[in-house]
């Protein structure tokens, strides 16, 4: 019973005067109460993470506010919409990305900010984690399912040109999340598992030729922490071993909110932004992680609903390919932190402090929400 109220119902019977509310309102309540619940818990942990400072709290309410009414205002609008300005935005993005590049502005050796005159600074390419993935469902939906040889080699283009101009900041973590996001969609769109086969082995082949001509220095290095975080325990290993203490330290109901000694004592780098995951661990224990990592897998499953229940292919490809994103940024994030994976500063999903993220998040369910909403009703 509750896995149905989650995912919804198949019935195309006429909807109860609640439901009739909600569609109006173009809100879909089981994923925006799920949000809420994620978000009033990233505050509460990030009171500690930040050793109870409470500016920094008031300061992601803020963000949050901003993020809310962003996906409130992406959730009115029809999919068509997003269909017919994707072209205009990606080409848009692809124009900020390569000023970025030449004007932009620089912080802690990566350039990857643009200031323009009367407005805060931004990054271009958080919002190409939207744009990527409906450009190719433009453009693949626009054609029969499952695409050509060549249609695939197009889409796979259109993700290829942004993800290089992000490396080349360089922030190797948001292309790689952008390049995910295209990738989703054109797997989605049914390619051959033969093409699946050849470009995994193209990934490896050209991974040697990344490592000697596209990565830099600290990013090898991220690497080579990953494998041996003890061969330099006071420098680039010190953060992975602190959370990976942290973690451990938490055993199975924690130590208990704001008794955690790792973030407090400041041996733990980043405990309020990539890093926040550890603060929650050691605190809260395996039972907060179980909790945690269970409201994530709910908001997925109900995002899959949403994405299969869509009732045109531009709609189901940015669906899914947004969904599988969020589940990525939760993997990621989760895994660095854990030491399963390297650190590549991807934060965790609306509990790591940050503003820019999680606009784009909450932006990206106010797509979902659009799609679920705007269905044409079928009644029998």
């Amino acid at each position: 019973m509750a896995l149905n109220r989650l995912t919804g119902s198949f019935s195309t019977g006429r909807l109860s005067p609640p439901q009739t509310i909600w569609r109006a309102m173009h809100i879909d309540p089981v994923l925006l109460g799920l949000l809420l619940v994620l978000m009033a818990g990233g505050l509460f942990v990030l009171y500690s993470g930040a050793d109870r400072n409470l500016d920094v709290v008031k300061a992601q309410g803020i963000r949050f506010a901003v993020a809310f009414a962003t996906l409130i205002f992406f959730a009115q609008l029809d999919p068509s919409v997003f269909r017919r300005w994707s072209p205009w935005l990606y080409g848009a993005g692809v124009i900020a990305l390569v000023a970025v590049l030449l004007v932009g502005v620089g912080a802690k050796g990566a350039q990857r900010w643009l200031a323009l005159p009367g407005l805060p600074r931004f990054q271009p390419s958080e919002f190409m984690k939207l744009l990527v993935p409906m450009m190719a469902a433009w453009y693949l939906s626009r054609h029969y399912l499952p695409p050509t040889f060549g249609r695939v080699m197009a889409g796979l283009a259109i993700v290829l040109v942004p993800m290089l101009l992000i490396i080349r900041q360089p922030d190797l973590g948001t292309s790689l999340l952008v390049g995910m996001a295209g990738l989703f969609v054109v797997f989605f769109a049914g390619i051959s598992w033969k093409l699946i086969t050849a470009f995994l082995g193209l990934v490896s082949v050209s991974a040697p030729l990344m490592w000697f001509f596209v990565m830099r220095d600290y990013q090898k290095q991220r690497v080579l922490t990953l494998l041996d975080p003890q061969s330099d325990p006071l420098g680039a290993g010190w953060n992975i071993i602190q959370s990976k203490t942290a973690i451990g330290s938490g055993g199975f109901d924690g130590k208990g909110w704001l008794q955690g000694t790792q973030s407090h004592l400041e041996f733990l780098p980043e405990s309020h932004t990539d890093f926040i995951v550890a603060v929650l661990a050691e605190e809260f224990g395996f039972v907060g992680m179980s909790l945690l990592i269970g409201l994530y897998f709910l908001i997925i499953l109900r995002c899959l609903y949403i994405a299969v229940t869509a009732q045109d292919s531009f709609s189901r490809l940015v669906a899914g390919a947004l969904t599988m994103t969020f589940f990525i940024y939760v993997v990621v994030n989760i895994g660095m932190v854990s030491g399963l994976l390297p650190v590549v500063g991807v934060p965790l999903p609306l509990i790591s402090y940050g503003g820019t993220s999680s606009v784009t998040l909450m932006a990206a369910f106010g797509v979902l929400m659009s799609v679920h909403t705007h269905r044409r009703m079928i009644t029998a």
